[in-house]
């Protein structure tokens, strides 16, 4: 399940608050980071693919993709690390494979398009919301998942970023 929040006011209550809602949900803790490596996979070959690099973090190829306009939530900047990149991971599963997960960011004349081209190259869409209430521009976040080969996914996102108003 995803959960989303918001929350204005004084950093360390804030803080406070978040540690105590998480601690009600038992959550296990934190397991040790996996290797750095890529296992099996060649990671500039899925960059260059993408068009975007990444880093590796506990074995997962990490890819942001930012949006080229600036996003704002009643006339405050979201930075990129607050969820307005495109998000993409890859997670090597043996011979040449990867599962993928992520999290597309949006305008709604980017949606349909970027839809065709997931579920066309049987890349799942399990999700389509949004996570704000009042951003500019109007955002819509979809979440996809498949398990295939790396180089054919990495190629399937290429084609799914280049519909939509990416950084380049």
């Amino acid at each position: 399940m995803y959960m989303h929040v918001e929350g204005h006011g004084e950093l360390g209550q804030l803080a406070k608050s978040l540690h105590d809602a998480l601690a009600v949900t038992k959550l296990p803790a934190a397991t040790p980071a996996k290797p750095s490596e890529l296992a099996g996979l060649d990671q500039k070959q899925i960059e260059q693919a993408l068009g975007h690099q990444g880093k590796v973090n506990g074995g997962v190829l990490q890819v942001s993709v930012p949006r080229a306009e600036k996003v704002t939530e009643e006339g405050t900047e979201i930075p990129l690390s607050m969820g307005t990149a495109t998000a993409i991971n890859f997670q090597p599963i043996g011979g040449g494979k990867a599962a993928i997960t992520g999290d597309f960011v949006l305008t709604a004349s980017e949606v349909n398009s970027v839809i065709r081209v997931l579920t066309d190259s049987e890349i799942a869409v399990t999700a389509l919301h949004s996570h704000m209430l009042s951003e500019s521009p109007r955002l819509f976040f979809m979440h996809f998942w498949a398990n295939d080969d790396a180089m054919k996914l990495a190629k399937a996102l290429r084609s799914a970023i280049d519909k939509t108003n990416s950084a380049k």
